[in-house]
Parts: C-alpha cells; structure tokens; sequence
C-alpha cells in the first residue's frame, strides 16, 4: 500500500480553562490514505470534532495541542506557522460543517463567496473564478448552476445549501476532506443524495476522506474504514463492516445495541441504556377514559393551514400603486383528515416542508386552522369566534429542542410545576412531591428540580421537557422530532422513557419524524405526508413492508442500513 496521505500520532488537545483541564483529545493515532474514506464515529464529547479541527489547525483558545504529530503529505502540520497553515488549509484540506448557513455569509451571493475562496489561494479574472465557480456547484449536481451562482444562501433548501459548502471545499481539488456531521439536519432523502455525490467526488478526485458523525448507519453507507472514539480514546478501528457486524470493543457494543434498527419494535433498546423505572405519580395519569382504548380519540378533520406571505417594502408600493399583486399563500397543510385512536401512537413522517409539524401544530392547538376542526373525544380542541384560542390543557407538545422551549431563568422543578398550578391540578402544598415523582418517572434525581436548564445535559433537558408535558395529566402527547439532535444512546433513553410512560400511562401519542427507523420501532401505524398532503396511511408493518405510493417507496430507499450483526 501507499504512504497515508494523512498520519496523525499520540495527538493530544487539550483545553485547559480556569475550571479545569479538560482532554478533549487523548492519545489518539491513525493514518488515512487517498481515495479513502474513514468514519470517525462517537458521541457528543468523544473528541472526534476536535480531532479534525487539531488536524486542520482550527482549535479556539483555550485549546491547544499538548503533544503528537499529524504529518499531511510528509509534512509536519502541529507548531507549523499561521501563514503556512493557511496556505494548506482550503486548498490541500477542506472542511465542511454541520450547519452550512452558519458558515455561509448571508450577505453574498454564492458565486461572490465561492470566488473568494478562490481568491486567497490563486488569482484569477472575474469571468474565470465564475466559471470555476459553476463547475464546482455542476460537480455537486445543483441544478442550474449558471443561475444558482447567483442565488443568496437563503434563498437555496438545506440541502442546496449543504451542496454549496462541498462545492466551495472541491474547488481547488483537495488532497484531503474532512466533513464534521455535514448531513445531520438533512431529510432521509437528501442525506441519501449527498452521500452517493460525495462518494462519487471521492471517486473521481482521489480525495481522501474523513467523515465524522454519531450516526452509525450513514457512517455505514459511506466509510471504507471506521474509528470509534470514547472520552478522547480510539476504543476500535477496522473496516467498516467488521466493526459493525462484529465489534469488540464493549462500547461499540453498547452505540450499536442502542440502535432501534438492532431491536424488534417497541423492544426497550440496548442493556445499559434503559431509564428508572419510578412510577408517575398516582394523580398523573391520563384524565379521559370515557373513551375505550382502540377507538377514535384525536379526530383532525378536512383541515388546512394557510400562512400568507408578506410583500416586501417595493412590491407594496407596486401594489398601492396596482403595478404588482399581492403574494400567494403559502398552503402547508391542505385538507388532510387523519384518527389518532386511544393509546396509540402514530408515526407522521415527510421531509422538510411537507406540513408534517404545522399539522402536529394544529393538533396540539398552537396553529388555528385556516378550515377544518380537530377535536378530542368528541369536543372541539379551539374555542369559537374571531380569535379562537385552545380550551384544553389534554394535549401537550414535547418539542425537538428542550433548550430553547425552557426557559433559562427559571429552575425545571418551577417549569414543571407552573402548568399544573396554574389549571389547578395540584395545590401548592402537593407541588414540590409532584414535581419529585415526575423527575423519578422520567429517570432524573428529584433534588435536579433546583437546578437550571444549562446545567444538565442534552439528554437530561428533553426528560425534563416530557416531565414537564406530562405533569399536565394529558391524554395526547404531540412529540415533534424529540430525538432528532441526541446520539445515539441517548435517543434510546428516551425512547424506552416514552415506550415505558405509553405503557403506564395509556398515552396516545402523535410522533413526528423524519427518522423512518425510530418511527418504525415506536410507531403502531404511520401516515406519510407530501407537500401538504397525506398520501398514504397504515399499519407500520404495511407500510414499511409494502408501500403503495412512489414518495414512500422513495423515502424507504434512501433509508441508510446497517450490515446485518453477526451472529
């Protein structure tokens, strides 16, 4: 075999702050050769985005590298001066983000950035950097480049704007790639998309390839060789369908078993990642049982959500003047009609923009209808009259960031508390053992209830979010991607916390997804949304095992799998 392109030995990153010194990168050696494309894998605080930004020379202060060696082409990168780290950097290794409008200047056009990339490391005439330009985004399939060149990056999808930050880390055909979780915002089918286009740019460039996710089976999809880091270590390294067909190491073990594609549906997933099983309190069930489990409960109606769009300060002088015409509504949802029956929970998937959260919006009584009705055991969920409003505290949201849904300067024993409170549940006498029960329900300390939002974890916020739900006694829980942004083993906490609670409770839920593998293991039927519109309805099985309509079979497809475990 070749020289490695890249070798990287007993790197050390450390961040040393006024608290404490923390390893972030811990001995860590690997080489990576052209054309190769290796998954670094792990959690959050694995150190595996540190990992690419020492290789790259972007670490912020207070982090530094303490120790080791990463040599790129036979040369020594670590101590290397700023202005010939920036020479490399851009042109010999590229970077692509997580987050490309955060790394996009909304200010400039695409072909405006792009040429500025190309400036700081060749010069080039306007006309030329244009034309280079365009190639780079024909090369990452976005149609129309001639025209797309143009565009603002807000004016382009997610995953057009995630087409162009590849585009801008081709254009001086790197030696080297490193990609930190450019796909994890993506719907299923552009993932898909943008994983197939990178392969083939591998392909064709000989570029080698760094992938770095918390998502095994993308890793899967797209990785010769993989590396599984753990606090800071490499815990394992191999091929690709070695490590996830037979790992050896106790905590790729634990990453794969916490999987939901690894688990029949409704199985409680992995065996280290399960929640305490404290009962809810006993005045914390559901409120309704006058209707059977099994029967129609949620009943959404021939409903529609209509937003109308705003006309810019120009287009309402043209229309004062009768020079221009009022903009068209926006229709997210068009006369969809769906039962959620009692103690079910139903799976809603789409990608982005098909309507799937406006409909669990309205649902849940915080988007009125522009026509329809939803109603809830027979009674309506809004109010009449100009300004309808909610009249029911039986339907409760658990929303995809607990972060921005709680409020920072309030303690989550408060948060917990203030709904029942205020619709008078609990007393104030009874608020402090409630609030205890529901922490223990969902796996937390009760003595966290003193505690603010920032100081617990990820994972620990969003149980905080569904106590906080629940502690409403609903009989519907609308779930808005909860697991989206969790790794691994913490989207299985939850997932076992919201199988467990269903099961206790008799909750009938409403599970919104674009993640067809979660929405498979919770789910007991699935309607599958597109622009607007349902398009297909049924039991989970049915619809995984044979889907009727294109868009479906469509979104299945692009679903990234897992080699089967050996067993």
């Amino acid at each position: 075999m070749n020289a490695p392109i890249l070798e990287v030995r007993n790197l050390k990153t450390i961040f040393d702050t006024s608290r404490r010194l923390v390893k972030a990168v811990d001995g860590v050696s690997f080489d990576v050769h052209a054309g190769e494309i290796v998954g670094l894998v792990g959690e959050s605080g694995s150190g595996k985005s540190i990992t690419g930004f020492s290789i790259i020379g972007l670490l912020d202060e207070p982090g530094r590298i303490v120790e080791g060696s990463v040599k790129f082409d036979g040369r020594e990168l670590v101590g290397l001066p700023a202005h010939e780290l920036r020479a490399i950097r851009g042109k010999a290794i590229s970077m692509v983000f997580q987050d490309p409008l955060m790394t996009l200047n909304p200010v400039l056009t695409i072909g405006a950035q792009m040429g500025l990339a190309l400036a700081a490391h060749e010069r080039l005439s306007s006309s030329d950097a244009r034309r280079r330009a365009v190639e780079a985004l024909a090369l990452v399939k976005i149609p129309d480049p001639e025209q797309k060149v143009d565009f603002y990056p807000h004016q382009l999808s997610g995953g057009m704007r995630q087409r162009v930050a590849i585009a801008i880390a081709v254009l001086h055909k790197p030696r080297l790639i490193i990609a930190d979780e450019p796909t994890t915002a993506l719907d299923v089918s552009i993932q898909a998309e943008i994983l197939t286009e990178v392969k083939e740019l591998v392909a064709r460039l000989g570029t080698a390839l760094i992938w770095i996710s918390h998502d095994l089976a993308t890793v899967a999809a797209i990785s010769q060789r993989i590396i599984v880091m753990q606090t800071g270590k490499i815990v394992e390294t191999g091929g690709a369908n070695d490590v996830l067909t037979a790992p050896t190491h106790p905590y790729t073990k634990r990453l794969l078993s916490s999987l939901p594609s690894r688990a029949l549906p409704g199985e409680y997933l992995g065996r280290e990642v399960g929640v305490s099983d404290a009962a809810p309190p006993e005045n914390g069930g559901t409120r309704n049982t006058s209707v059977p489990l099994g029967m129609p409960f949620l009943v959404i109606d021939s409903v529609s959500k209509r937003f109308q769009s705003r006309a810019g300060l120009i287009r309402s002088l043209g229309i004062k003047a009768g020079l221009a015409t009022s903009p068209s509504d926006v229709r997210a949802v068009d006369e969809v009609s769906i039962v959620l029956n009692r103690g079910e929970v139903l799976g809603l998937v789409g990608e982005s923009g098909s309507g799937k959260s406006t409909l669990g919006r309205m649902a849940a009584g915080i988007h009125v209808p522009t026509s329809g009705t939803v109603r809830l055991a027979g009674k309506q969920l809004m109010s009449d009259g100009k300004n309808p409003r909610k009249i029911t505290t039986s339907v409760q949201t658990i929303f995809q960031d607990p972060f921005s849904s709680l409020n920072g300067r309030m303690k989550v024993g408060d948060a917990i508390a203030e709904g029942p409170l205020a619709h008078r549940l609990i007393s104030s006498a009874d608020a402090g053992s409630y609030v205890a029960k529901w922490l223990s329900a969902v796996g937390l300390d009760p003595t966290f209830a003193d505690r603010y939002p920032h100081q617990f974890s990820g994972g620990q916020r969003q149980r905080v979010a569904i106590a906080r739900a629940l502690a409403m006694q609903p009989d519907v829980v609308i779930c808005d991607e909860p697991v989206a942004s969790l790794d691994v083993s913490i989207q299985a906490q939850i997932i076992n916390l919201l199988l467990r609670l269903r099961r206790e409770l008799d909750l009938s839920l409403i599970f919104i997804s674009h993640d067809l593998a979660v929405v498979r293991h919770l789910c007991d039927r699935v309607a599958v949304m597109f622009k607007g519109k349902i398009v297909e309805e049924g039991l989970t099985s049915d619809i995984y095992g044979q889907p009727r309509h294109e868009y479906t079979r469509r979104l299945l497809a692009a679903v990234p799998e897992l080699p089967a475990a050996a067993v």
